[in-house]
């Protein structure tokens, strides 16, 4: 049965990012939640994307309206039950090439917050790697992914998004600038010691901080960006003490909890003599109590509110940005090719194996009868010559067969060589 490529879910364009919250995945939930995919009868393969900007699922499945229906009834069960309104009017659903493309433009920061940033490959890598050992990948899903990873890294190379991008982080960074008018004085608290975290630290080091304080669950990764950065580790449930000497909070710290509520942050508002704070959240999930921003003299952003400082940016990419638009294009259409192939094995595989036992028939005829005194040499020539005899032959038919594009013409073709060749139900 032909299989088609689905992708359903939501991103910083189609949802708030507490809808985005309220259906993400833990890392250690991933394994689990692909075994219940994989129980849906109408989805055949599936990969589960969740980041701090999009949650979606990639599958492969039989050509049905049940199978995006199935994908929306899951993600709808893994919906937090503190989560108000409706899910539906967020979610969003590709098919067939928009699939395609879709996935492409995700690889390649096409679509992204910050279009050219480079952590989304990375992270595409880590989840179809999931996929494969939860054992919910298959042919079409593999060739999938590892073209989406081919068409981000032509992009990187023939246009020049990747040299002129900027990360979430820098984005963040810059946030900060606009907040304060010089970083040499301030002192920064880190929240999170992973990639993030460490592209935080690079970029607040290039502007002038000289003084940050780092924390993270696991201490050693702490200690270990700390000693990068000559920056001071702080223990994760010692953090709250060190608060007030923070002018400024980024939280990149993976887990579903809030880390720093209203009330921690009145506290030290009082310890601090009402000084100025801020505060800006870039976790996958939040790490902040949005109700902060109601407090006084502090102040919160989190990654919907870097959209205005990334699309300001967004102009001077957008002639790079339409080259690889046309680069995903072109690599849409050529993968669409290989799908449409996938409809014509049986039909090529029946052709062949027609044409081969016709081949084998003829030769141990003529072996048996009027050529049973050749020798092995030219036993071996005669195979040979008809073996080449025979590809020859096949080529024309099963190149036009491989380009099937499923029009009208395309399908009277098929059906023209499965009466000529007897191929009917083979």
């Amino acid at each position: 049965m032909h299989k088609e490529i689905f992708i359903v879910g939501l991103n910083h364009r189609s949802a708030p990012i507490e809808v985005r919250e309220s259906v993400a995945f833990e890392r250690s939930q991933l394994l689990a939640a692909l075994a219940r995919l994989r129980a849906f009868a109408t989805i055949w393969e599936s990969v589960i994307l969740s980041t701090c900007n999009r949650v979606e699922v990639v599958a492969a499945a039989p050509e049905n309206h049940r199978s995006i229906e199935a994908i929306k009834s899951f993600l709808a069960e893994q919906r937090s039950a503190a989560a108000n309104g409706a899910l539906d009017e967020h979610l969003y659903s590709y098919r067939g090439a928009d699939a395609v493309r879709h996935l492409f433009r995700v690889a390649a920061s096409l679509d992204s917050m910050v279009v050219g940033e480079p952590q989304i490959l990375g992270q595409l890598k880590d989840y179809y790697n999931m996929a494969q050992e939860a054992g919910t990948v298959g042919t079409v899903l593999h060739r999938l992914f590892h073209r989406s990873f081919f068409v981000a890294k032509r992009v990187r190379t023939e246009t020049g998004i990747a040299s002129r991008a900027v990360s979430m982080s820098s984005v963040a960074v810059e946030l900060a600038g606009r907040i304060f008018d010089h970083f040499e004085d301030k002192t920064v608290m880190l929240i999170g010691a992973g990639k993030m975290g460490d592209l935080m630290a690079r970029h607040l080091q290039r502007c002038g901080v000289k003084s940050v304080m780092v924390t993270n669950r696991t201490f050693e990764r702490a200690v270990e960006l700390a000693d990068k950065i000559h920056g001071s580790p702080i223990r994760f449930d010692d953090f709250p003490r060190y608060l007030k000497l923070a002018d400024l909070v980024i939280g990149c710290a993976g887990g579903p909890d809030i880390l720093v509520d209203a009330g921690m942050v009145e506290k030290v508002l009082r310890e601090r003599k009402q000084a100025a704070m801020f505060f800006i959240d870039i976790g996958d999930r939040r790490n902040f109590d949005p109700g902060i921003n109601a407090i006084d003299n502090v102040y919160i952003y989190n990654i919907d509110d870097l959209k205005s400082v990334a699309e300001e940016n967004l102009h001077e990419r957008s002639s790079e940005a339409e080259k690889a638009e046309n680069i995903v294009q072109e690599e849409v259409e050529s993968f669409i090719g290989w799908i449409n192939s996938l409809e014509q094995v049986p039909t090529i595989t029946a052709f062949r194996e027609k044409l081969e036992t016709i081949r084998q028939r003829e030769i141990a005829k003529s072996l048996s009868g009027g050529l049973k005194d050749l020798s092995d040499k030219q036993r071996r020539a005669m195979e040979d010559m008809t073996a080449a005899m025979m590809k020859k032959i096949m080529h024309g038919p099963i190149t036009h067969l491989r380009k099937n594009t499923e029009s009208e013409d395309e399908m009277l073709y098929v059906a023209a060589l499965k009466r000529l060749f007897d191929l009917e139900d083979k």
